[in-house]
């Protein structure tokens, strides 16, 4: 007798593309697509004068340096008293999660900034932004909890929270730059009132993305008061603070801090370099657990961390571990060189926007900006929309980028302002960069003007 044939297996259908609305809802947020288009669109049009990234200038970096900041590392390791076998451990294993350098990254910090902080307190991050994510997700423990921030304001914080599915309630900047603390009162205030916890407060006080302003520091003090009234923890990221076109006593918050309630995320991207992707967080917090158990917050952001990045790589803080001991864990006078060419930078911007645009013709279009103090970036207003759309149209008929303002203000804004950045330029490119952007403004305000007649009036290169 014949056996059955076995039965044929049911078709499997094929897969078909994932849904977008079965994925996380961030992913869908066009805030999450910014930098992403700022980048693409940069690489399209590289012969372009680019005021679009706030990337520090190349001509500060040797390759042969990272290798003497490696080597005088190693020295310091040796120094120490470990041997051969105890280094390659340091460097080629995973080590400890909170990181290997937090001793240096602390004498640096006492030195530079007058800020006395335990190397305990310090967690080693890939970047600020995971920094920024470890502190959001520690800080903020339910669905209630609520993060004010600065507006305008860097998208890598609100991006941050969006991920995390967290509540943002911007505060606009006051008229001396950063959150104006009456804001912050009615802000904390407001989300109190429905029943939700004002949990802390985002601020960049020293030359702003995108804004470019900076904070008297008056204004901190009295914005740490405010804070501590309404029961607000304050997240100080301070990427440029060394960058200032006038230096002098510019005192973070958390040096002003008196009460611990200033939680620190510190970047080595700009005062180093970025393809480290090494940044810190000073959180000194005390934390009371069950039992009558103390911590610090830099230990429970480390058990965050070990979840997620598990350390920050070794060779990364090694390099600028070394870099900080070649330079007497004192960065402020190892950028010395770095400030003074983007305070000559941003003072070539402001020239040379004086000189396209004299007061009548300014008055004429609707045309301001700023005047930062310092740091890498300035904002311009114009009379027309900064979109994505106009910006390519610059980089292609002018050959010249920039940065669009909206996606920077949280509850809408900004739609006529642009934000330029002067740090990877020199002086010559800045000035022919704004006599061509100066056309596009023009030829775009001519064509705003015509829009009635259906008319734009032609942008010839």
């Amino acid at each position: 007798m014949t056996a059955a044939a076995p039965a044929a297996a049911p078709a499997v259908p094929a897969a078909g593309p994932l849904a977008l609305g079965d994925l996380h809802a961030s992913l869908a947020d066009p805030l999450l697509d910014a930098m992403t288009f700022l980048n693409e669109v940069t690489t399209r049009y590289p012969g372009a004068v680019s005021f679009a990234p706030g990337r520090p200038y190349e001509g500060f970096f040797e390759p042969e340096d990272v290798h003497d900041h490696l080597d005088a590392y190693l020295e310091h390791l040796a120094a120490r008293g470990l041997d051969r076998d105890a280094a390659r451990t340091t460097l080629f294993q995973y080590g400890p999660t909170k990181g290997v350098i937090a001793d240096l990254v602390a004498r640096t910090l006492a030195n530079d900034e007058g800020l006395t902080v335990a190397p305990e307190s310090l967690v080693l991050t890939v970047g600020a932004q995971e920094g920024m994510l470890l502190t959001l997700r520690a800080l903020c423990a339910g669905p209630d909890d609520v993060l004010l921030v600065s507006s305008p304001c860097y998208v890598g914080v609100t991006g941050a929270a969006r991920l995390l599915d967290l509540t943002t309630v911007p505060v606009p900047e006051g008229p001396d730059g950063g959150p104006d603390p009456r804001a912050v009162r009615a802000a904390a205030r407001a989300v109190r009132a429905e029943g939700r916890r004002p949990r802390a407060l985002y601020v960049v006080p020293d030359f702003a993305n995108p804004s470019g302003t900076s904070m008297p520091v008056a204004a901190r003090t009295g914005l740490l008061d405010t804070a501590a009234e309404e029961g607000l923890l304050v997240i100080e990221d301070n990427p440029y603070g060394f960058f200032a076109r006038d230096p002098g006593e510019r005192p973070t918050l958390k040096a002003l801090d008196r009460r611990r309630q200033v939680v620190y995320l510190g970047s080595f991207a700009k005062t180093c370099f970025p393809g480290a992707r090494l940044g810190y967080v000073v959180a000194d917090q005390e934390v009371a657990g069950p039992g009558g158990r103390r911590s610090l917050l830099a230990d429970e952001l480390a058990k965050l961390k070990s979840m997620t990045t598990v350390n920050t790589p070794a060779l990364s803080q090694a390099v600028i571990g070394g870099m900080l001991l070649r330079h007497d864990c004192r960065l402020r006078a190892a950028n010395a060189p770095a400030t003074a060419y983007y305070a000559a930078n941003m003072a070539a911007l402001l020239a040379a926007l004086e000189a396209q645009f004299p007061a009548a013709e300014r008055e004429r279009l609707g045309l301001s900006w700023n005047e930062p103090e310092g740091g890498f970036f300035a904002v311009l207003t114009v009379p027309f929309p900064a979109d994505e759309a106009a910006m390519e149209r610059c980089a292609r008929e002018y050959g010249v980028l920039w940065t669009p303002m909206a996606p920077f203000y949280p509850a809408g804004g900004g739609e006529r302002r642009l934000r330029l950045s002067v740090s990877s330029l020199t002086g010559g490119q800045i000035r022919a960069g704004v006599a061509d952007l100066a056309r596009f403004i023009r030829a775009e305000a001519g064509a705003g003007a015509g829009a009635g007649a259906g008319a734009r009036a032609p942008a010839a290169r």
